[in-house]
């Protein structure tokens, strides 16, 4: 596996191609980013390339999401600078990925357990059908969006989990990444009319059920709505 980190004007200036994997990764700590990307290369076990780009304040979506727009590749996945790799990684998940047309891919974490793909590898035909364009539903700020990609590929019966494949998720804070108030009531209200007709309403019951979003409710949301499991 190939490793590039550059800044967000770099990354800008070319169209990111490989005939495998493109795994992105942005990041704001720089030695952080270095570390997570060198073991990540090192362990992978496939060819792919991982793409670590700084985030200068434009947000984890808005970046991946323009990264998507700036690439082509077979498949494309989402890491954060906290991932931290087990041996064989990205074979494992190729291997799953080649004996399933699954859409995408839950890494196993370490905490979701493939309900939620906090970090994912998906089909880049598949992740191109759902929003015409942005790989990411552009609404969300934070975690929510991939909350919402797992939750529809669920509901569509395409999210894979591969336990082999091991990418944890180094929170070493308690309540880090936790979507804020507005996130999660946009991801309720996508919710109940099954993100915009992608799947079934009755289909997500019980998807993505995770510890992340289940802390608290937002403010102001009606409690009758907590039913779902998700909050």
């Amino acid at each position: 596996m190939k490793i590039k980190i550059v800044t967000s004007p770099q990354a800008a200036l070319r169209t990111w191609r490989t005939d495998t994997a493109l795994i992105v990764m942005p990041f704001r700590d720089s030695t952080r980013a270095a570390r997570a990307a060198g073991l990540m290369a090192m362990r992978a076990c496939a060819p792919g390339l991982l793409l670590a780009v700084q985030d200068d304040g434009e947000g984890f979506v808005s970046l991946v999401n323009r990264l998507f727009a700036g690439s082509a590749s077979p498949f494309f996945g989402y890491v954060g600078e906290d991932a931290f790799a087990g041996r064989s990684w990205l074979r494992n998940a190729m291997d799953v990925m080649a004996t399933r047309r699954a859409g995408l891919l839950a890494f196993n974490d370490g905490k979701h357990f493939g309900t939620l793909a906090c970090f994912g590898l998906a089909r880049r035909s598949w992740a191109q059908s759902l929003y015409g364009g942005p790989f990411f539903f552009p609404g969300y700020r934070g975690p929510c969006a991939n909350a919402e990609l797992s939750m529809i590929a669920s509901g569509q019966r395409a999210l894979a989990y591969a336990p082999d494949s091991v990418l944890l998720q180094m929170e070493c804070e308690r309540n880090a990444g936790d979507p804020d108030d507005a996130d999660r009531r946009l991801l309720l209200e996508r919710q109940a009319l099954g993100f915009d007709g992608k799947v079934a309403v009755k289909a997500l019951t019980g998807a993505a059920r995770s510890e992340l979003y289940a802390r608290r409710r937002p403010a102001g949301l009606p409690a009758r709505r907590e039913a779902n499991g998700i909050f």
